[in-house]
């Protein structure tokens, strides 16, 4: 996947969010890329790992300031405690020519801006983490909540298992959507 391709996702992917309702922060876009990229299989290609509030790339966090430098986005800062939205910046159009991306992703990324854009910043962790964690075959179903509590000891069991029936009802949502069980996730199936 080309840099063009890959911004454009991104750039999809926060104006989506703000459209369903986030603010389409950092952590929105990367919670709501890792759902992307790891359930629904669109090739963004950024490495997570499990970091302080869930999944996070530091890759990801990486590109966004280069689609910054490039004129893709822009950071606007909001009042404290609030760290800044990212917003289009002032090259989106020369972009949006050079790459299909959002054309061949854009219901898969519609559709997880529609399932977490009104989340706030606990229920993308604890979403995210429970995918993150449920990817891990070591870690019988039984087990999760519990591997998630222990993980993130602020969430509670009861919490944990919040987190994964919400995640099965995005599943569910994707596929009543179109979208098909494939390989890594769910592939992008007939909803493209």
């Amino acid at each position: 996947m080309t840099e063009a391709d890959r911004s454009a996702i991104i750039l999809e992917l926060a104006a989506q969010l703000r459209a369903h309702g986030s603010w389409a922060g950092e952590t929105h876009v990367q919670k709501a890329a890792y759902v992307m990229q790891e359930l629904l299989g669109v090739p963004s290609e950024f490495r997570f790992v499990l970091y302080k509030h869930g999944p996070f790339s530091f890759e990801l966090r990486d590109f966004l300031n280069r689609m910054e430098t490039w004129g893709y986005i822009r950071f606007e800062e909001q009042p404290y405690p609030y760290g800044p939205k990212i917003i289009e910046g002032d090259l989106p159009a020369m972009l949006r020519s050079e790459s299909d991306a959002p054309k061949l992703y854009g219901k898969g990324i519609e559709f997880v801006a529609r399932q977490l854009g009104m989340c706030n910043v606990s229920e993308l962790e604890r979403i995210s983490t429970a995918l993150f964690i449920e990817r891990d075959s070591s870690v019988s179903a039984e087990e999760r909540a519990e591997r998630l509590n222990t993980l993130k000891p602020h969430v509670s069991l009861k919490e944990a298992s919040r987190a994964f029936e919400r995640l099965e009802e995005i599943r569910r949502a994707a596929t009543d959507g179109g979208f098909s069980l494939a390989g890594r996730g769910l592939g992008m199936g007939s909803a493209n």
